[in-house]
């Protein structure tokens, strides 16, 4: 039933009248052309970022271009791109696509990426892109993964390959929001695991990794170094919203 209950929602979001997943007019595009502006002059990318965990930067970390936390325990992955902050204009539609299942609000946050991410990073020369995964029980318990949802919306160069089987998760009953991050990196340790039939694929590739939220880069650091175990030279994610140290949040309302 939920099967057909999504398909049924892609068609609609195709074909029916549309609302703005921030402000809810209704019109044709998922993102109107006010919100789109607000977006662009807010978005997280208009700040001075981490180059290699999109953490917005302090003043004495600027110069290096890095976070102190990156230069002190460098993570697996080599960069980060994100769209925007998590407290920000997109979280409710983010919302609404992971808990209420309006895969509509897929197609208006890749539209908002799609806008507003720069043709430079659009344009990143990569082997794959790669979802991050959900195990199989959350899969079939929530009937899609709302990043290959909206990764598959994205718009990259025809030579990268979007695939949302070569990595794959083991299911975990334990739920991490509320986690500290010494608990979130030891919880996430093994959870992730190559498809044995795309592990020749990844010997040196290039891979952009992609995730609806970036919160202590746990996640993304496992899944980094599993890629890296297997072969890939270099890791790359694209997310679409960033959660902010807590005293910056404030900062960027």
């Amino acid at each position: 039933m939920r099967l057909f209950e999504n398909f049924f929602q892609t068609i609609c979001s195709h074909v029916l009248p549309s609302a703005c997943i921030i402000c809810g007019a209704f019109q044709q595009r998922t993102l109107c052309v006010a919100c789109s502006a607000l977006l662009d002059s807010d978005q997280l990318s208009n700040y001075e970022c981490c180059k290699q965990c999109g953490l917005t930067l302090v003043g004495n970390e600027i110069a290096d271009q890095r976070c102190q936390e990156c230069l002190n325990n460098p993570p697996y992955f080599d960069e980060t791109y994100c769209l925007d902050r998590y407290d920000g204009r997109l979280q409710t539609a983010l919302h609404q696509l992971k808990y209420q299942r309006r895969l509509a609000c897929a197609h208006g946050l890749a539209s908002a990426w799609n806008q507003l991410i720069s043709e430079d990073i659009k344009q990143m020369q990569a082997d794959y892109l790669l979802p991050v995964p959900l195990s199989q029980e959350k899969l079939c318990a929530r009937g899609f993964n709302q990043s290959w949802e909206v990764a598959r919306r994205i718009r990259c160069t025809n030579t990268v390959n979007k695939n949302p089987h070569v990595l794959l998760r083991h299911h975990h009953t334990q739920h991490q929001a509320h986690e500290n991050r010494a608990n979130r990196y030891k919880a996430i340790q093994h959870m992730f695991y190559i498809n044995p039939k795309y592990s020749e694929c990844l010997e040196s590739a290039t891979i952009i990794v992609f995730d609806d939220v970036m919160t202590s880069g746990a996640t993304l650091n496992e899944i980094a170094r599993i890629l890296k175990d297997n072969g890939v030279s270099r890791v790359i994610n694209w997310v679409l919203l960033r959660t902010l140290r807590p005293s910056q949040r404030s900062e960027h309302v």
